[in-house]
């Protein structure tokens, strides 16, 4: 690893391989696992950075793409980089927009030199490579940046695959040689569709380059979930060790579990401050639709297993009132409780792993939640 960062493996579970550590960064420690809560825009939605920290959050994301796009990168450069622009003073990371380029496809036309994209705010032409994809990762100053990789769809063909493999391969090069800061971390992001042969090229060419972490992408794009372990359980027996494996995109309760019994070590995903936008919650019960006329006149906690503010404070009658009337408080309080049950959520799973008893604590999970 780089002189600034070093990945401690402390434990390794012995039924499945399940992994905890420490990632050093020069914003802070990362207990491992760890759920990364999503800020696009330079913030997680609804949610006070204060609060954040509370929550039990180490390190947040933000995006590349929306960045660049508004306010743009040289203004957060010149504020400082994304912690003072911000005031996060923690870890964060940042994508390199391969997604954007994977969710946006109407908006753009991918070459082997790079991304044509029209803006999705004014219809502006752009266009991205990896040169310019880590020029703006640096001057966002994030702690871990990401390779620009090519997202291929669920259902491309293996030549789709092999031709979307390859591309991400020849411009995970360009990225490394792009890169001038000492200080952040670049994870390469293994690709392959659903094949596993290319699956498996990918995972070695990537090896190559992860010298801090390394990532997967391209899963959860509208799969069945087990196909998706299916992938990860292959991956599994030739990731790295001496690293932190990020999984892209993976952030519902039992995707987490999955994933830490495979050896993953990071996850970032919007949905849960996505679904509390819309009246949802995960609670140790399963999912609560606050808004449902159920609740009306529920005058208990959300979850009684969760200590957040708002499940000390405020009860499901509360909460469906404020949803009703279109309170933006219901929206705060609901993402803040899905935050911290996440992170409690990978408190928990740490601590399993430590006891060697990660599968008992996911029958339990799963006999509360009733979903894998």
């Amino acid at each position: 690893m780089s002189k600034y960062f070093s990945f401690e493996l402390q434990h390794v579970e012995k039924y499945t391989g399940a992994r905890a550590g420490v990632f050093h960064t020069p914003h802070g420690d990362i207990l491992t696992p760890v759920y990364m809560p999503v800020g696009t825009q330079a913030t997680v939605k609804g949610i006070l950075p204060k609060d954040l920290k509370q929550a039990g959050s180490s390190i947040i994301l933000a995006n590349t793409y929306h960045l660049y796009e508004r306010p743009g990168d040289e203004l957060v450069k010149k504020a400082g980089g994304l912690h003072k622009f911000m005031n996060w003073q923690g870890p964060i990371l940042t994508d390199s927009g391969g997604f954007q380029v994977f969710s946006l496809a109407n908006l753009n036309k991918i070459t082997d030199e790079g991304v044509y994209f029209n803006s999705s705010i004014d219809g502006r032409r752009h266009f991205f490579n990896p040169e310019n994809a880590i020029a703006v990762q640096e001057n966002l100053g994030a702690d871990i940046i990401m390779a620009f990789d090519q997202c291929s769809e669920y259902g491309y063909t293996h030549d789709q695959a092999y031709a979307a493999m390859q591309r991400t391969a020849k411009w995970l090069e360009r990225c490394v040689a792009a890169k001038k800061r000492e200080d952040q971390a670049l994870f390469p992001i293994v690709q392959g569709n659903f094949y596993k042969d290319l699956r498996g090229k990918s995972l070695e060419i990537c090896k190559e380059y992860a010298v801090d972490g390394i990532a997967i992408g391209g899963l959860s794009v509208g799969e069945p979930k087990p196909l998706m372990y299916e992938i990860l359980d292959y991956l599994k027996p030739a990731m790295p060790e001496s690293v932190p494996r990020y999984l892209m995109g993976v952030g519902s309760p039992d995707c987490l579990i999955e994933g830490v019994k495979r050896g993953v070590d990071m996850f970032d995903c919007v949905l849960a401050t996505r679904i509390a936008r819309n009246g949802t919650a995960f609670t140790s019960r399963g999912k609560v639709v606050a808004r449902n006329g159920a609740y009306k006149e529920d005058f208990s906690t959300l979850d009684p297993e969760c200590d957040c503010y708002c499940c000390k404070n405020y009860t499901k009658a509360y909460l469906r009132h404020l949803i009703n009337v279109g309170e933006m408080l219901s929206a705060q309080l609901l993402s803040l409780h899905n935050v911290t049950f996440l992170h409690k959520l990978m408190a928990d799973m740490r601590e399993a792993i430590f006891a060697d008893s990660l599968l008992d604590f996911a029958e339990e999970f799963y006999s509360k939640y009733g979903s894998r």
